[in-house]
């Protein structure tokens, strides 16, 4: 897919047109145009220069978009166009004024006309036909599209304004040739007559009030752009290098990954790296919208115009140029923007139609009311505004106007939709089917339950817990130590440390033989006591993993490990149901666990034991017409999910800010937060 700029445009007609003119270059397979960006996406193998030539054949102009996604997109953006219109409103109001004043101040509130032209017939016409002149002079934008695209057999919107206010003008000047030709031959009764059929001021006032719209149009246009290009401008310009032990500044564009960079406090990270030295609280409320800091470490991932605040930060440079976070959100956005929803393509293709029936319409008014026995300038006048009420150049801004700030105001809180038409269908979704792993649980394992036997202190069992596990690389190994170091224990010095893969481990302690696994394992190592068999049996229909521990003989306890649930997961599926909305959870967990997640989050239907490719088929299904055809969005990591993910009328992808770039999503979730997902939907239904 190529990108590129299109100058010249002024309304949906336009865009419309232009695309017209590009889908019949040989090669292409698609184009969409956007007015509220002036960019265009093509598709296929056509030679960029054919499509150049195609959109100036149309009467506009064309260039490739330059290959650096964050400088491109700012230019495309900067919202040259209301200064421009500010000053052609402020200059035509200034002429519009005494104009208005000199042909109907005197005729409506009996003001004093100027001594020049008070009784002189001639000069007062001449004096507005000198004014507005002016004025469409001020405006000759409106006739140089409007005839442009007349000539290109593409009128626009401005070729409304053109003919009406071009019409009013040269009827009026005929006008006053007539008048000054009968007081020229003293036929003074004559030159009256004509007097009330000067339409010069409608011509200016036309023109001024089509100006001021504009200039409103492009000020909207430019404030929907803001959140975007405030994105842009947080990107840093400089990076900070340590080569040879020196710290170097240099443009961003001379980072390469590998390059150890550093931050200082205050200071923004200028790419996406991981920190190797250093401890910070790292403040990225740009990409997440969360506002407390996040502490990193060495380890840490960090992303690009995140703003470092308390300490000093070595990193390694891991992602740059379009690679970095903050460029995949731009270009998210923006291509959201450069594409356009089903009912924008509505709206273009009855501007596209719109044009040509008002001239129509208006040619048939003067026909009609010469045909009934009024006078031509009578006849003109009703024509002139039938072309000039029927210039709604908002129908075709007003819809991608109202995307751009939806993508806006997405992306603020975290919230990306990759084209409009996510954005819109999201707004559709009748079923939400949720990935059970990393969407509605932490996706981590943490202790949740420490049961001592009777007669053992908890600190004693967790002792022992954290020597076996130490040396473990096993997912709830990890689990265990974590919590203890959150109380202050450090494993103690064992020998004979030994694994039974799949079941447990075991190390001498103090001596003493020390083991620790699931209850198969632990059988005959200890003897189990009937009330912590009936406690593990109970933690199990929680979901929760038993892990026995016991020392010489003797049963220490049980430690309960779970993927716990997100703290807002339950209010998010509360919120759903809310909506009207219909809550599966999809996972490849056992029956027994997905049921006991699914009623701590209430969801109405769980589906369990299912493989990625499993997943995509229970979508499919649900969108099936004998289960209602319904618009399915699915929510999950966007890796093992991305089967399912790409088979949903809407993909959601949730994770952190360093996984936003997921081809299978159609709208990717900055915070691991799942009250993210009936926002997207409130949203869109917006």
């Amino acid at each position: 897919m190529k990108q590129y700029l299109v100058t010249g445009m002024t309304c949906a007609a336009c865009s419309s047109h232009v695309e017209k003119a590009v889908r019949g270059v040989a090669g292409v397979t698609d184009v969409t145009v956007s007015l509220l960006t002036n960019s265009m996406q093509v598709e296929g193998n056509a030679a960029p220069g054919e499509v150049i030539t195609a959109v100036e054949h149309a009467g506009y102009g064309a260039s490739v978009k330059g290959a650096n996604v964050e400088a491109a997109p700012a230019d495309a953006l900067e919202d040259r166009e209301t200064p421009k219109m500010k000053r052609r409103l402020v200059a035509s109001l200034i002429f519009l004024v005494p104009l208005m004043y000199v042909s109907m101040g005197h005729m409506m509130w009996g003001w004093p006309a100027p001594a020049f032209i008070a009784d002189s017939h001639i000069n007062m016409g001449i004096f507005q036909l000198l004014f507005t002149t002016i004025i469409m002079v001020i405006n000759q934008k409106f006739f140089i599209n409007g005839f442009t695209g007349m000539i290109h057999w593409a009128p626009n919107m401005d070729t409304l304004v053109a003919l009406g206010a071009g019409a009013a003008y040269a009827y009026s000047t005929a006008v006053v040739m007539l008048l000054a030709y009968h007081l020229e031959n003293g036929n003074r009764d004559a030159a009256m007559a004509y007097m009330h059929d000067l339409y010069f001021e409608s011509a200016a006032m036309i023109l001024t009030l089509i100006t001021v719209g504009k200039m409103l149009e492009a000020y909207s246009k430019g404030k929907t752009t803001d959140a975007l290009k405030s994105l842009m401008k947080l990107a840093p310009q400089t990076a900070v290098l340590l080569r040879d032990g020196r710290e170097t500044e240099v443009p961003i564009s001379e980072v390469a990954i590998g390059d150890i960079f550093v931050v200082r406090p205050g200071e923004n990270i200028p790419v996406d790296g991981v920190v190797v030295e250093g401890m910070s609280a790292v403040n990225e409320a740009a990409l997440t919208g969360e506002s407390l800091p996040v502490d990193k470490e060495p380890g840490s991932r960090v992303s690009s115009a995140t703003l470092n605040q308390s300490g000093f930060l070595t990193c390694r440079a891991t992602r740059v140029g379009e690679d970095t976070t903050l460029s995949q959100i731009i270009r998210m956005v923006s291509d959201a923007a450069a594409t356009r929803a089903p009912i924008a393509k509505i709206a273009d293709k009855v501007s596209g139609v719109f044009v040509p029936v008002v001239i129509g319409l208006a040619l048939l008014t003067l026909i009609v009311w010469l045909i009934a026995g009024q006078t031509f300038g009578f006849a003109i006048a009703r024509g002139i505004s039938v072309l000039v009420i029927s210039c709604p150049c908002a129908l075709g801004l007003a819809t991608p106007v109202a995307i751009m700030v939806g993508n806006g105001k997405g992306a603020k809180n975290g919230i990306l939709f990759k084209t409009a038409a996510a954005l819109e269908a999201a707004g559709h979704t009748q079923c939400v089917v949720l990935d059970k792993t990393g969407t509605i649980t932490e996706g981590q394992p943490r202790v949740t339950d420490i049961c001592p036997a009777d007669s053992r202190s908890e600190d004693e069992l967790l002792q022992a817990a954290c020597t076996l596990e130490a040396r473990s690389e096993h997912p709830l190994a990890r689990a265990v130590m974590d919590y203890a170091a959150e109380h202050g224990l450090t494993p103690a010095p064992a020998d004979n440390f030994r694994i039974a893969p799949g079941n447990g481990l075991s190390a001498t302690l103090d001596g003493k033989d020390c083991y620790g696994g699931n209850a198969s394992y632990m059988k005959d190592k200890a003897d189990i006591p009937a009330k912590l068999q009936a406690l593990a049996e109970n933690l199990s229909s929680q979901g929760k993993t038993p892990l026995y521990f016991a020392l010489d003989g003797a049963l220490l306890g049980i430690i309960a490990v779970a993927d716990v649930v997100k703290e807002t997961s339950r209010q998010a599926v509360q919120e759903l149901q809310g909506m009207g909305i219909q809550v599966v959870m999809l996972t490849g967990d056992n029956e027994r666990t997905a049921r006991a997640i699914a009623g701590q989050v209430g969801a109405d239907q769980v589906v369990a034991g299912v493989l990625p490719d499993g997943k995509e088929s229970v979508i499919r299904t649900l969108q099936e017409p004998e289960n209602g055809s319904l618009k399915v969005a699915m929510v999950g990591d966007g890796i093992n999910d991305a089967p399912a993910l790409t088979r949903a009328d809407t993909g959601i992808a949730i994770g952190a800010g360093a996984d936003v770039a997921v081809d299978a999503a159609d709208v990717v979730l900055m915070k691991s937060d799942l009250l993210d997902v009936p926002a997207a939907i409130r949203l869109s239904r917006a």
